[in-house]
């Protein structure tokens, strides 16, 4: 089964656009089409972003995308720390990526990341939408 880790800004994209090809690969993923990869430190930035006020999203819906993610991805601890990203906050993304030997990183933000880490293809939600309807 394919296994990514979603950029945060996909998440918040997903919610916001629920036709965006970043909703369409997070409902496959926390329907369970795909895996969806996180760590603690991922987790906690989704928190953090997810409830500002910047999803204009209810608390309700909120709390229930969390949710969807505890309970659907596969959780990883990262054990190498990792020193690659253009803004050193996306780090994590790899850390997780290669600790759960993802397939794909998925990102908005394609300039602040290597094309290629640990093995995952680090790629747009429309490019992963295509290949996953490709197949």
């Amino acid at each position: 089964m394919i296994r990514i880790v979603l950029d945060t800004n996909v998440v918040v994209s997903a919610l916001l656009q629920p036709l965006d090809p970043s909703a369409q690969i997070f409902l496959s993923a926390v329907s369970g089409s795909i895996q969806m990869c996180v760590s603690g430190n991922i987790y906690a930035e989704y928190e953090e972003v997810l409830s500002t006020s910047a999803t204009e999203r209810p608390d309700d819906v909120i709390q229930s995308v969390l949710q969807s993610i505890r309970e659907k991805a596969i959780w990883v601890r990262p054990t190498e720390i990792v020193r690659a990203c253009s803004d050193p906050d996306d780090d994590v993304f790899l850390e997780c990526a290669q600790a759960a030997h993802a397939n794909y990183l998925v990102t908005g933000n394609l300039k602040h990341f290597p094309s290629v880490w640990a093995g995952a293809q680090i790629v747009m939600p429309r490019w992963l939408l295509d290949t996953l309807m490709a197949e």
